[in-house]
């Protein structure tokens, strides 16, 4: 893929010899990419960025990243080795692009260093999908996240996701059945499939709305998502089932 040589390329412009690795995860190696699905890259870096190297980073990520029909949106993250290996709770990312922020971006914003419990997933999806752009294997570069840092990282999210149930509907539906699908069978599946384990859990008067959210994101982009009156009406009920079983979950995992 065309884009993906140019993320790789930018990379290697703006970090030379200090990558370590470049690694797909994400829908790329959890069952291939979908309509509106993001090209998901972990960088592995020997140093952190300075200033000059994250307005460079941004800047040819916001080139490079689009939601056109050929240009897929990118979320790329980069990691300084050092502190994921060995590993500790919660990680830290150097440096997160996604296009979610692009207008802040365009208005200034540079992303800087914070903590990022959602790296033990990411991680463990790039060492599972073990697809590498540059560098070694990832089972060279990074060590295997514990199962119990997989769970505090699984849910730590799950507040945020709540606060976009309405504007961002399918995917939040979809993140919270691949929550519980981590939660109760250990590993990260793609969103289509959790989606699949989850139903066959559900009561029947709560499959709908998440039957739906997984048509959704086999078949359209989010410009072609739409949402009936009565769906609608049944997500919440749905996530209130989807939580109460996530907390029933969570009180049979040690040290959550």
């Amino acid at each position: 893929m065309d884009q993906v040589r140019q993320i790789v390329g930018l990379v290697g412009d703006v970090l030379g010899r200090d990558v370590v690795g470049t690694y797909l995860h994400g829908s790329s190696v959890l069952g291939g990419l979908r309509p509106a699905s993001d090209v998901d890259v972990l960088v592995v870096s020997r140093r952190h960025m300075d200033e000059r190297d994250r307005r460079a980073l941004l800047g040819g990520l916001l080139r490079i990243s689009g939601s056109g029909n050929e240009v897929r949106p990118v979320e790329l993250t980069v990691v300084v080795q050092s502190e994921v290996r060995p590993w500790r709770y919660p990680p830290a990312c150097d440096f997160l692009y996604g296009e979610w922020p692009r207008g802040e971006y365009e208005a200034g914003l540079v992303p800087r260093p914070e903590p990022m419990p959602d790296l033990a997933l990411l991680i463990t999806m790039a060492l599972s999908g073990d697809h590498p752009l540059t560098g070694p294997r990832p089972a060279r570069v990074l060590d295997p996240v514990p199962p119990g840092d997989l769970v505090r990282a699984s849910v730590a999210g799950v507040p945020g996701l709540l606060d976009e149930l309405d504007s961002d509907t399918r995917n939040v539906l979809l993140t919270l059945a691949r929550v519980w699908t981590t939660l109760a069978t250990g590993r990260i599946e793609s969103k289509d499939a959790a989606a699949d384990w989850a139903l066959t859990q559900l009561p029947p008067e709560h499959r709908a709305v998440l039957g739906h959210a997984r048509r959704l994101y086999l078949d359209c982009r989010y410009s072609e998502e739409s949402w009936s009156d009565a769906l609608r009406a049944r997500v919440r009920p749905h996530v209130d089932h989807v939580l109460t079983e996530i907390d029933r979950l969570l009180t049979r995992t040690p040290g959550t």
